[in-house]
């Protein structure tokens, strides 16, 4: 009997105010005004991990766990894996070095005191490590980061480095390893498959078929990646954004939950670290 491999989950711990679709319209200076929801959602997806068993990577950004250290702590007390997610949660290369250094430094200070552990894993916003900020690696090697999980091999208009590698492999010149996010390869493309946005736009029976692809076909774990607002369909909404920004934002919410469920019943998951890191 041919054993399954072990995926891994990954969770953006960030709430519904912080993210990039609302960029334009929710400043970081006003997140104090809008009610928070990430402890309670993120309690629901951890209930969800316990029920089947599964334990992942808790990607998380600073500005919260400063509000929130229980919610660090209950993360940890329920043995999954604390990576860091920046403070403020702005795209990388919207910053300068001085900048992202000190960001990051900021943010896994404060996740390993309200964890108790190392944070040697990272993951930047909004997958925001391209061709023009490839230089945040030499950042994260200095300040103790041992891998990382930002690369998307796609084009978008917020992220990707489309040439880059699909599957785990060392950064050129660095002592890090990368962890791509997971894209399928159908007929001859690559399609974004690995979680979040996608999860809820596509239907989940393609998204089974191409995740199952990469497992069964190419031999490869994928990575999956969801964010705690995308279990609350009941979250207050933000009218104010563009179109798209809504579309990206709040389609498909109520349908999240529902097939969260089943790709946990149907895939073998595990924490980055599963991987020997």
């Amino acid at each position: 009997m041919t054993t399954r491999p072990v995926n891994y989950l990954t969770i953006d711990v960030e709430d519904y105010f912080q993210v990039a679709a609302f960029e334009k319209v929710i400043h970081p200076s006003t997140w104090e005004n809008y009610p928070s929801r990430v402890e309670q959602n993120t309690t629901r997806i951890l209930d969800l991990l316990d029920t089947y068993g599964v334990k992942g990577t808790f990607f998380i950004v600073g500005w919260t766990a400063e509000r929130f250290p229980g919610l660090v702590k209950e993360i940890v007390t329920r043995g999954h894996e604390i990576g860091c997610h920046s403070y403020q949660h702005q795209k990388i290369y919207n910053q300068t070095l001085e900048e992202f250094r000190r960001d990051t430094q900021k943010a896994k200070d404060i996740l390993e005191q309200a964890s108790g552990r190392p944070v040697v894993g990272y993951r930047a916003p909004t997958y925001s490590i391209t061709k023009k900020s490839l230089w945040a690696f030499d950042i994260l090697q200095e300040l103790g980061f041992k891998w990382d999980s930002s690369i998307f091999p796609i084009i978008h208009d917020n992220y990707g480095i489309p040439d880059a590698p699909r599957f785990a492999y060392k950064l050129p010149n660095h002592d890090l390893i990368e962890y791509p996010i997971s894209t399928a390869l159908i007929w001859g493309r690559k399609i974004p498959i690995a979680g979040g946005g996608y999860f809820r736009i596509f239907p989940y029976w393609f998204t089974k078929m191409a995740l199952a692809k990469i497992n069964k076909v190419e031999k490869q774990p994928f990575i999956f990646y969801l964010h705690p607002w995308e279990v609350d369909p009941d979250q207050p909404r933000v009218s104010h954004a563009g179109w798209k920004s809504r579309f990206r934002h709040y389609h498909n919410l109520g349908k999240t939950e529902e097939r969260l469920h089943r790709l946990l019943k149907e895939f073998r998951f595990g924490p980055i670290t599963a991987s020997g890191n």
